[in-house]
């Protein structure tokens, strides 16, 4: 192994994604090689509907690969059991949480279910991680409220709380600034780019916020008709990805203010 093998968390060898039934298969994305690496923080972008969700959902398991390959810590994503995998990865969804009525403190402790034993006793240890998680993500004041009782930006804080007690190397998140105001989108995606930093795990999400991503990510994964590129937003920038990223009839990307513009 080499030095920069050490530092890739995950990554894809010619991976196609998309779905598959006895009778027919719909490919979505194909050959898509991509390699994310220890404490980045890295935004995936594209249009509505060109995959983003099938992509996360593939990489996390939760959707069969079409063909090639994804590894993580160089190893097969199909060969990790379901405990060893939630103890790699956390998954942050946009679907709404199962219980409203649990607590801040008793939603952050799911986190630490691959860690208990069957009767989910928490240790000090356990505790000692999850008020970490509270603290990390400056909700220590909200442990004791009910999760009903939280706005949506509140929530969502919750959310990666709990992401971050599950203790793993890879946070991946779907949207998760969805239903949020601009100050809580940005909030939202500051914090993610501080406990990158803090923590020096590897966080994905993907996002509508492209302008904010190309401000705070260090990697960028653009989804096209076409193909899926990475890399730096500058570099992303330099090589105009995001000048066809949308029909140019409306909108239009501007280099200089690195950011998209609605066309007069």
């Amino acid at each position: 192994m080499t030095h920069k093998d050490q530092h890739i968390i995950l990554k894809t060898e010619d991976l196609s994604i998309g779905y598959q039934s006895k009778k027919t298969k719909t490919i979505v994305a194909s050959h898509i090689n991509l390699e994310l690496n220890k404490g980045e923080l890295i935004g995936l972008v594209g249009a509505n509907g060109i995959g983003k969700s099938t992509f996360l959902r593939t990489l996390t398991n939760v959707q069969n690969t079409i063909s090639g390959e994804i590894q993580i810590h160089n190893k097969n994503l199909s060969d990790f059991s379901s405990n060893e995998l939630a103890k790699t990865m956390s998954l942050v969804l946009t679907e709404p949480i199962a219980s409203k009525n649990l607590s801040v403190f008793e939603l952050v402790a799911l986190g630490r279910q691959p860690y208990t034993n069957w009767v989910g006793n928490l240790t000090a240890t356990d505790v000692a991680i999850i008020n970490r998680a509270l603290e990390q993500t400056n909700i220590v004041e909200l442990k004791s409220k009910n999760c009903f009782e939280l706005s949506d930006g509140q929530l969502q804080k919750v959310m990666i709380a709990r992401a971050l007690a599950q203790d793993t190397d890879l946070i991946i998140l779907d949207e998760p600034t969805t239903h949020l105001d601009m100050y809580h989108k940005a909030y939202i995606l500051k914090l993610l780019q501080r406990l990158v930093k803090e923590t020096q795990k590897t966080i994905l999400f993907s996002s509508h916020e492209i302008d904010l991503a190309i401000q705070l990510c260090d990697t960028m994964i653009v989804m096209t008709k076409e193909h899926i590129v990475s890399d730096t937003p500058n570099n992303l920038i330099s090589n105009g990805t995001f000048e066809v990223l949308f029909p140019n009839d409306l909108i239009a990307f501007d280099k200089n203010t690195k950011s998209f513009r609605v066309k007069k």
